[in-house]
């Protein structure tokens, strides 16, 4: 050894720590999807925490190139952690790095994605930390690590960059940036190793697809979770939630179901999760009677077991070493410590009649959640648990409802990867109207789905337009759990509510489609403009005037699309928010039709719009079709039928596929659904004819009498 070079011992002995993947092995494990691992990957990750199970609809997509020159992915291992590098173009644009608030565009930012409560700023501290990001040039990446990741999108600029950046004199130049031209994603993930996925397009619209099917496909509510909901007083007794049933039907406004906020347990923060007898007497009496009235109950919990729950002293063993306002934390990634939690709600609510839950506080903030430095019996770290422990409750609670063989649809504060499958729709704390609309966009970009609720409003003005976008989301929502708001709060806009309220329910039929496509096809059915053939990228920059006293680094930025949004196939929606009497909007290549008259709006053009109050502007493409059904109080039920008319809009022929099935159970997984092909032509005589296919024989069918209205005169 005396004379072999210290300097090469000393770099053999650095070799186990410096792991160079250039040359990574990548599989294709579906059509378009191809998973290559860097080092050694944790055993636990996100796509295990949430139980993913691939679609068998992957196997029917068509093979694809992989969509990057596999020598610029760049992975290595260093000191126990891995840092990975991704190329990118000049003109790319990138979306999604989880459920954002106030960007679209994420070229340029740095986050760490960490699951938490959303802080108004969009720095990856949100309550779906989704490392999944997509390209406008039709390619996307996962990196499946359940850990805090650091991002740096396209924002540094490394010295031996094969493209880069142009060295600028900021004396002469007038478009000197202070964030130089970055060819590169890099991510920093604290782990000796990683799994990264690729997913191929052609289109942006075909990544989100793929993915959303790697976790199982987008998930299928019943019909009566796409109706409306009200979430009512948190002290409320069960005479009080009748009496509100009672009011809604009164009025003539639909509710499908009622969520009890924290009253309807003996204790919550911490939580018991048994019913308190002095408010609900009698609980499967009342759940029994909410049914009689087509009404299905929903329960507000969070996970954490107070020292006067029944099952304190069984579960204990399974918590981990700090407590959430002085209640055990479940380790739920034990299947000792989901089973003794999911038996009892099993026992206590589910063999009784409830229909959801409404999962809270499963994200951040740090001050209440535990801290990194708790410790859990599982051996998994605080912060694995932190990125997982919202998938980890819709996994279990979800699989407590399949067990039972009712479908369910509810709320929950966090998830991540893994989890498109599960009935849950992201909620918090924020208020911002704005932001709300926003992160319906993003929501479609990082699989996971989120409701712009409504909870309260100065006036009657912001009261109609926040109820206006709830309608055209993922879930109709009043939550009054403090303000004990209704919807005929403000009397002056009473009508013009229920016209919406009854809007929604019409169109169930095309909402129930749209879910069956996220859920077979994996579509998201709120998704960005990005998303829309004909829309472009949306990176041209405008030029700004800029006031370099207030800030030395202030640029022009690419101009972002955070204001309206496609729902389902053929609907964009351009929501107004409180205070506008105007507004904008980007129609997309081809004719688009006003959705409530059906005359034209434009053609790839930007219009200015002026609707009043009464209506949010809603605009159909060319040959869009809208199945539409009565307005009822409540959805369908299993096997009920219902009227259709079925609109067309402009002057294309148009085709639609129309789903079904028993609304309420599971049977479609065994091939009890069907799909209806509406198809709408011109005939010689130049008037347009429409036509159903017929239902298939031995398979659910759930529609009446067909009309045909063709809105485009």
């Amino acid at each position: 050894m005396s004379n072999f070079p210290r300097s090469i011992f000393c770099l053999l002995l650095c070799i186990p720590s410096l792991l160079f993947a250039q040359s990574m092995e990548w599989n294709e494990i579906h059509p378009g999807i191809w998973k290559g691992i860097a080092g050694k990957p944790d055993s636990y990750d996100l796509l295990k925490a949430a139980g993913a199970i691939p679609s068998p609809a992957l196997e029917k997509l068509e093979n694809a190139p992989f969509p990057l020159n596999k020598a610029d992915i760049d992975a290595r291992v260093i000191n126990g952690k891995t840092y990975l590098r991704f190329p990118l173009e000049k003109k790319e644009q990138l979306f999604g790095f989880g459920l954002n608030f106030q960007h679209i565009h994420q070229r340029g930012q740095i986050l760490q994605l960490h699951a938490d409560h959303y802080g108004k700023s969009d720095n990856g501290r949100t309550h779906a930390p989704v490392p999944f990001y997509v390209s406008s040039l039709g390619y996307g990446i996962f990196v499946n690590a359940a850990r805090y990741i650091d991002v740096y999108a396209g924002s540094g600029v490394r010295k031996d960059s094969k493209n880069p950046p142009e060295v600028q004199d900021r004396n002469t130049d007038e478009n000197w940036s202070a964030r130089p031209y970055s060819d590169a994603v890099e991510m920093l993930v604290p782990a000796e190793g990683v799994e990264i996925y690729v997913f191929a397009g052609p289109k942006p619209v075909n990544v989100i697809e793929r993915f959303n099917l790697l976790s199982g496909g987008g998930c299928l509510p019943p019909r009566w979770g796409l109706g409306f909901t009200q979430r009512v007083n948190r002290l409320y007794t069960s005479e009080q939630v009748r009496q509100e049933a009672k009011a809604f039907e009164q009025k003539g406004f639909p509710l499908d179901f009622i969520g009890l906020e924290p009253g309807w347990q003996s204790k919550s923060y911490p939580c018991t999760f048994e019913w308190d007898k002095t408010r609900f007497p009698d609980p499967s009496g009342f759940i029994r009677e909410m049914d009689s009235l087509k009404i299905k109950i929903n329960l507000w919990t969070n996970p954490y077991v107070s020292p006067d729950a029944s099952i304190y002293k069984k579960i204990e063993p399974y918590t981990g070493t700090h407590t959430v306002w002085n209640g055990t934390v479940p380790d739920l990634s034990m299947p000792e410590a989901s089973k003794i939690l999911f038996d009892l709600f099993e026992k206590e609510h589910v063999k009784i009649g409830v229909s959801g839950y409404k999962i809270d506080e499963v994200d951040g903030y740090d001050s209440y959640l535990w801290p990194d430095v708790a410790t859990f019996p599982s051996g998994h770290t605080s912060e694995q648990l932190r990125q997982t422990y919202g998938l980890l409750v819709q996994k279990y609670s979800y699989d407590m409802f399949r067990r039972n063989g009712s479908r369910t649809y509810g709320l929950v504060r966090a998830s991540n990867a893994g989890g498109a499958s599960f009935p849950y729709v992201i909620y918090n704390d924020n208020y911002s109207h704005e932001d709300f609309i926003t992160a319906l966009i993003n929501s479609g970009y990082a699989g996971v789905l989120w409701t712009p609720e409504v909870r309260a409003s100065k006036t009657a003005e912001e009261w109609l337009r926040r109820f206006q976008t709830v309608c055209f989301s993922p879930m109709a929502m009043i939550n009054a759990w403090s303000s004990s708001m209704q919807p005929w709060t403000f009397p002056e806009v009473e009508p013009q509510i229920r016209a919406v309220a009854e809007l929604r329910m019409q169109m169930m039929p095309y909402w129930y489609s749209e879910f069956a496509k996220y859920h077979y096809n994996g579509t998201p059915p709120f998704r960005g403009m990005s998303l829309e053939e004909g829309f472009g990228s949306g990176l041209k920059k405008e030029k700004t005037v800029r006031n370099l006293e207030e800030n030395p680094y202030e640029e022009a930025v690419a101009n972002e699309v955070k204001d309206q949004y496609m729902a389902g196939e053929f609907l964009l929606v351009a929501p107004l928010f409180t205070g506008q009497t105007f507004r904008k909007v980007i129609l997309p290549k081809g004719k688009w039709y006003d959705f409530y008259t059906g005359k034209l709006a434009g053609e790839a053009e930007v219009i200015t719009i002026s609707p009043g109050l009464d209506r949010i502007p809603v605009f159909v493409k060319d040959g869009g079709i809208i199945p539409m059904m009565p307005a009822m109080l409540h959805a369908p039920g299993s096997g009920q039928k219902v009227d259709l008319e079925i609109r067309h809009y402009g002057v294309k022929n148009g085709s639609y596929k129309l789903y079904d099935d028993d609304s309420e159970s599971f049977d479609y997984e065994k091939g009890l659904f069907s799909w209806r092909e509406i198809k709408v032509e011109r005939q010689k005589n130049g008037l347009l004819k429409g036509r159903i296919s017929k239902a298939e024989i031995g398979k659910p069918n759930t529609v009446g009498t067909v009309t045909w209205r063709y809105m485009t005169k």
